[in-house]
């Protein structure tokens, strides 16, 4: 018979956003350290197929594999903590099980029968929860939303049907919850604890550890508390403080001996860890030696989420370098010509961010051309990069008219749809999605950052650069340093008289890794570094 994974399902009580997929990444590197092969899975309750045509304020970024898959943030969590490429199977949504369960039984595959919630969206969860059963050897299946919420009532149905098929030593629950500090009380209360355990055993599924989020460390008596109302172990009852940085958070589970203790309910045999390399990376995030100041020039802000693939290759990029990186948020929206040397005066560096639609472009465009034409590091991302090319073509080529027909259609779109996307009303799934191959320019600061001539990376979006300007850019010094194998598409444009100015029409952060970090992000804080060192 084939090996059969062992299965770690982590659900989540009292509060969303309490970091089921922290919790969940983190895990998995220590299983990982340890010497076991892991992969997560992230299950989310929402109706909507794909969080692709979501809001950035209401779900934060959109993750984006290399097949493809327009997915959830964590799954970025997921590959930056195990090194390791997600995929399509490793994300589903209520959205999608329901309409493959629909299209089928419109297909007539269910034979005349009456479609239920149990047993065929049971199934079909279950069926996506096995995808990687017996390639692994531990899948980590973490369970959006919070436990009680209606529309999650289906996927912790199949936990519970999934685990009993597995049996005893082959699946364990691990529940994140919340115990709250009550300031007029001044005490931990564990009741909304042991409500969120309730709940969740009311569906059949008992906890075998206890993640609990506090704002301060649970005494011994908090513990044992904690552990007799909900039939849990104390040593299974585990603190979740919060950490100056999340990556910090796998050391602190690893002093409670939270990965000992998986090993030991699901009948794993234990290897000694090594988190040494991590450790040093966490050591560079905290105390680095420099500091840059980056304007991070973007129009949803106000919603860090949004960009949160980008704040944490920023991260990665400043660990490497030795630098910590202090981020000047800049609503490109309030940025005009009058105001934008105030704005970005004494910064080392600028990332302008990606995004969608017109609103904020003219302030991403002032800002652009303040930092080409005062020499400061410029790094701009899919938007950011078509930003760059209309910047150029307005003061450089003198075209003032010109722009994106995203924006504004005329005989100056440098920045156009091409010919297949013209026909496409359908806004779901049909950009340039997933990993596309690109040849660079050797003598470019591309190449000098990849030290490759070809590279792999992820898209997402619809418009590109009109190749019908291309001559009259390269003639005017914009170096075009990087584009499809075929030359078709322009992925990477430079300047090259410039201190470092580089535009990618791709999203080079969702390929950043925690230790490794990506080599675009490395080469910018780099730069930046010089920038501020020559002001000390």
């Amino acid at each position: 018979m084939p090996k059969t994974s062992k299965y770690i399902f982590i659900t989540g009580g009292v509060l969303s956003s309490l970091g089921k997929g922290i919790a969940s990444s983190s895990i998995g590197l220590l299983l990982r350290q340890r010497g076991f092969t892991v992969t997560v899975q992230k299950m989310d309750p929402y109706i909507n197929v794909d969080p692709g045509t979501m809001n950035p304020y209401q779900h934060g970024e959109v993750y984006v594999t290399d097949d493809g898959a327009e997915t959830d943030l964590d799954l970025g969590h997921y590959e930056r903590f195990l090194d390791e490429n997600m995929s399509k199977a490793n994300t589903a949504s209520a959205g999608q099980v329901y309409y493959d369960v629909i299209m089928r039984e419109r297909q007539g595959a269910y034979l005349g029968k009456t479609v239920q919630v149990v047993p065929h969206i049971t199934d079909e969860i279950k069926h996506r929860m096995r995808a990687f059963d017996g390639k692994y050897d531990i899948v980590i299946i973490e369970i959006g939303g919070t436990v009680g919420d209606i529309e999650s009532l289906p996927f912790l149905e199949a936990c519970r049907q999934l685990r009993l098929e597995v049996g005893r030593g082959n699946a364990m629950d691990i529940h994140l919850t919340y115990v709250p500090f009550i300031k007029s009380a001044n005490e931990l209360k564990t009741k909304p604890t042991q409500h969120s355990v309730k709940t969740l055993m009311e569906f059949g599924i008992t906890p075998d550890v206890l993640l609990c989020r506090a704002e301060m460390k649970l005494g011994k008596d908090i513990r044992s508390k904690i552990a007799l109302f909900c039939n849990v172990e104390e040593r299974s009852v585990i603190e979740a403080l919060d950490a100056p940085t999340i990556y910090e958070v796998p050391m602190m589970f690893a002093k409670h001996e939270l990965d000992t203790i998986i090993c030991e309910k699901l009948n794993l045999k234990r290897s000694r860890r090594d988190l040494e390399t991590w450790s040093r990376f966490v050591h560079r995030i905290k105390s680095p030696r420099h500091s840059v100041e980056i304007g991070f020039v973007g129009k949803y802000n106000k919603y860090p989420d949004s960009y949160k693939s980008i704040i944490e290759a920023l991260t990665h990029a400043g660990a490497i370098n030795d630098t910590r990186v202090v981020i000047r948020w800049i609503d490109s929206e309030e940025v005009t010509a009058a105001n934008v040397d105030q704005m970005l005066k004494g910064v080392n560096g600028i990332l302008v961010a990606p995004g969608f639609g017109h609103r904020g472009i003219d302030g991403k465009i002032t800002s652009i051309h303040w930092a080409r034409t005062h020499d400061v590091p410029f790094f701009g991302i899919c938007l950011g990069m078509q930003c760059a090319v209309i910047e150029y073509a307005r003061n450089v080529l003198g075209m003032p008219a010109a722009n994106s027909s995203e924006f504004k259609r005329n005989k100056f779109s440098v920045i156009d749809l091409l010919p297949e996307q013209r026909s496409i009303t359908d806004k779901g799934g049909t950009m340039r999605l997933g990993a596309y191959p690109c040849h660079l320019e050797r003598k470019s600061k591309a190449f000098a950052a990849y030290k490759s001539e070809h590279i792999n990376e992820r898209h997402r979006h619809r418009y590109e650069f009109n190749n019908d300007f291309r001559e009259v850019f390269t003639a005017a010094g914009l170096k075009i340093s990087g584009t499809s194998p075929d030359g078709r598409l322009v992925e990477i444009v430079e300047v090259p008289s410039h201190r470092w100015f580089v535009g990618v029409q791709f999203h080079p952060e969702l390929k950043s890794r925690a230790v490794t970090g990506h080599p675009l992000f490395v080469a910018f804080i780099k730069a930046a570094r010089a920038l501020a060192q020559e002001n000390l």
